[in-house]
């Protein structure tokens, strides 16, 4: 899929070095008023569609105080698979244009998105790692998260542990053997979160962390919501290993490649693969009509 025509250029190479020494960025006001406006107006078109619903659905998870008076979404699935703002933003855009630039070539886009965190306590985001919710066949994938609201200390910001994403992978399971989806108590005590960094900034401001990184948020404490679009790319040869964790439920468009092609080349240990074209969605043909056509 081809780039908007937007800058496409956006980080120095200091930002690059940061990013692959510390895990994160940080780009305040990275977006653009006009772009920004369509992403908050799209956000705020979920929330009056909640206010007709009771219960969660497959697009809309509600906290169990939601009402129609009085909204209360903790997260927005698939932002990019359910409208064009979002979609643009994230396969076409400073998102896909911001990817690309990161990881040094075309890109993969995995899957998207929103996690409103609510006012007067949105729930937490526990200490966690990404990549045990969707492993893929390296440790390229990062997620670059939009603030559709100005935010502050108060607020829940995202919490980034800078050179995380070069240690320990930790186990999410639950001592029963249930999936946690959070670091235990015990790995958690043993990380200094004094050095955790807090990432605030206006509406407009991005993230971006590796998926090997220590991050998460506390409750938002203040009297406004806390919306974070978060779209989560890999490089172009990287590829998310079937039926683990979220791998299959990322939406119809996951896989789209941005900024040019795939050769379909990977690597395992050690030995490299030069893969059969993806036929997930065409369909795949027979060994016979292959090398018929072939000679």
């Amino acid at each position: 899929m081809a780039l908007a025509s937007v800058d496409q250029n956006p980080l120095s190479e200091d930002d690059l070095k940061h990013y692959q020494q510390r895990g994160y960025l940080h780009l305040e006001g990275f977006v653009d008023e006009e772009i920004l406006g369509g992403l908050q107006r799209a956000a705020a078109e979920f929330v009056e569609l909640s206010r007709d619903l009771e219960s969660s659905n497959r697009v809309l998870d509600l906290e169990p105080s939601h009402t129609a008076e009085s909204p209360r979404i903790r997260r927005l699935n698939s932002p990019v698979d359910n409208h064009d703002a979002f979609r643009a933003f994230a396969l076409e855009g400073p998102g896909a244009v911001l990817a690309c630039a990161v990881l040094g070539g075309p890109v993969r886009y995995h899957h998207s998105k929103l996690n409103f965190k609510w006012s007067g306590g949105g729930e937490e985001i526990k200490w966690h790692q990404d990549i045990q919710f969707w492993p893929h066949t390296d440790f390229t994938p990062l997620t670059i998260g939009v603030y559709l609201a100005d935010v502050d200390e108060l607020m829940g910001p995202m919490g980034v542990l800078p050179g995380s994403h070069q240690g320990p992978l930790y186990n999410q399971y639950l001592d029963s053997g249930e999936w946690g989806g959070a670091m235990n108590p015990q790995d958690v005590a043993g990380i200094d979160l004094s050095k955790m960094e807090w990432l605030t900034g206006p509406a407009g401001s991005v993230t971006v962390h590796n998926c090997c990184m220590i991050h998460g948020s506390v409750p938002n404490n203040s009297s406004n919501p806390r919306p974070l679009l978060l779209q989560t790319y890999s490089a172009v040869n990287s590829f998310p290993i079937a039926h683990i964790g979220a791998n299959g439920v990322t939406g119809h468009l996951s896989g789209t490649v941005i900024g040019g092609s795939s050769d379909q080349r990977i690597t395992v240990d050690g030995r490299e693969i030069l893969g059969a074209p993806d036929w997930s969605r065409a369909g795949a043909p027979t060994i016979f009509g292959s090398q018929q056509e072939a000679e």
